[in-house]
């Protein structure tokens, strides 16, 4: 019967492909009549049930006006990742465990046209000459594009989905990604215009934070986001600047990078200055902006406080150029203030794995000290520790105290007090 459908599929399809009269705009409500007409006359003499008609009336749908097999997909608000190897292989992040999806593309031909559907929609090119590219769906779902010759077994698309509502501090707390307490103290560090960076390994809820985090930005003030694609959902800013950066294509136009960007945002007169993401030499231009006046906020990747810090310096020196090791670990620790650490364990839950200060002066071997403020520890005891739900492990434990801020002069000129220490 699943064969029998395909070939119904494709025959309907290209039967109303070759019906369109393109020289008018047709709506989706026109579409749909087109598509049950011919699929009526095409299935008349088949017994098939209701339901089946009307899935197929939305394959068909999907296959002309939308994102072909993937659409089902991207309207299901349980599905977090979309992870595409070639025609037939298909797998998705549900609830954080993979699995594969039933659903595939007819052919490489159209898994191509879905792809160049997506690039054109946010104004990229992607082919063989340039097989790899980054884009963004219309809801702001990332993609990551690899064509052949790059991808052997290619063409090979990883959609991450986001909430079509951003996840608050509040959500967070419910989730036990973060304490009711630690949620507070972050809330008055970015109201006093701490520089805070986020770290944490690939899906440990890094954007998520971000933006959770933003929503603490005083509302009266410039915030200026800058991003390879668009994915922040920073709300209740009016006065907001939202740039992306742009890859260079075969019509011309030339590249503008993150570096560009955050160069340009200075000149914008911004309050705060919100990078999506650093990987590279961009990193310098993020510095120095914290360095002079204005504040922010970025992520990036790494497996620990400590690692994010080496990773800085990294990108930092790539940026730099012949600057000694000692001046770079200068400009980083009066830049960046704060470190947030972010880890995904093994039930699949995303938590604060711990927060840290950096020391403002280098330590006697000429490194930047760390001076840890909070730090999540699992709880051993059986009888508190991690439980189990619907026959799944779940993580518990707390985040201690474990160091006390030092750099309190932003907290004094802004006028404010770190909440009451935590029982």
């Amino acid at each position: 019967m699943e064969l029998r459908s395909d070939e119904i599929k494709r025959s309907v399809r290209q039967q109303v492909i070759n019906s369109i009269d393109y020289t008018k705009d047709i709506s989706d409500e026109e579409m749909y009549e087109l598509i049950d007409n011919e699929l009526i006359q095409r299935t008349k003499s088949l017994l098939m049930s209701v339901e089946d008609r009307k899935r197929l009336r939305t394959q068909i749908f999907h296959s002309i006006r939308k994102l072909d097999v993937l659409q089902q997909l991207i309207d299901d608000d349980t599905v977090t990742e979309i992870m595409i190897n070639g025609t037939e292989n298909i797998f998705i992040e549900r609830s954080g465990a993979l699995q594969k999806y039933e659903g595939v593309f007819e052919s490489i031909e159209k898994l191509e046209d879905v792809i160049q559907q997506i690039v054109a929609g946010c104004n990229r090119v992607v082919n063989e000459s340039s097989p790899i590219v980054d884009a963004r769906l219309s809801d702001g779902s990332r993609v990551n594009i690899v064509l052949n010759p790059v991808a052997l077994n290619g063409p090979i698309v990883t959609i991450r989905r986001f909430p079509e509502k951003p996840i608050t501090m509040e959500k967070l707390v419910e989730l036990g990604s973060i304490s009711e307490y630690l949620r507070d103290y972050l809330q008055v560090l970015v109201k006093a215009g701490y520089n805070i960076f986020i770290s944490g390994g690939t899906g440990s809820g890094k954007t998520t934070f971000l933006n959770a985090l933003s929503d603490f930005i005083p509302k009266d003030l410039r915030v200026i986001t800058v991003e390879d694609n668009a994915e922040l959902q920073i709300r209740g800013v009016p006065n907001l600047v939202r740039l992306e950066s742009r890859n260079a294509n075969v019509e011309g136009c030339r590249e503008i990078s993150i570096r560009d960007l955050i160069k340009s945002s200075l000149r914008m007169r911004p309050d705060w200055i919100v990078v999506g993401e650093v990987r590279g030499g961009e990193c310098v231009d993020m510095l120095q902006a914290m360095n002079t006046g204005h504040m922010g906020m970025s992520t990036g990747h790494a497996n620990s406080a400590r690692d994010m810090l080496y990773r800085i310096e990294t990108m930092s020196l790539m940026g730099m150029g012949e600057l000694p090791l000692s001046a770079v670990r200068g400009q980083i620790s009066a830049g960046i203030d704060i470190i947030v650490h972010l880890g995904r364990f093994r039930d699949r839950s995303r938590k604060v794995v711990e927060i840290c200060e950096l020391e403002k002066e280098l330590d006697p071997a000429g490194k930047i000290g760390l001076n840890t403020l909070f730090r999540f520890e699992e709880y051993k005891d059986s009888s508190t520790g991690s439980s189990r739900k619907n026959d799944e492990e779940v993580i518990r434990g707390t985040w201690r105290e474990i160091g006390e801020l030092k750099d309190r002069q932003k907290l004094m000129a802004a006028g404010l007090e770190l909440p009451a220490k935590c029982e």
